[in-house]
């Protein structure tokens, strides 16, 4: 059986790193310490496009008749 996760970090401080992890689909999430102690959270989120059409370069012509 495994162990429950215990830390020495203020519940409030853990509930917002599970929070920011638990809302990313692609990012980061970046924790600051100072003097042993989290100073900041941040995430970055990626929003990434997988189904769209490329675009193709024009060609010689195409940009000759422009």
């Amino acid at each position: 059986m495994s162990q429950p996760f215990q830390t020495s970090l203020p519940a409030e401080v853990v509930q917002e790193i599970l929070r920011a992890v638990e809302q990313l689909r692609f990012g980061a999430v970046e924790i600051t310490v100072h003097d042993g102690r989290v100073t900041q959270i941040e995430r970055r989120e990626k929003v990434r496009f997988g189904n769209e059409p490329q675009k193709s370069k024009p060609t010689a012509t195409a940009a000759a008749a422009i």
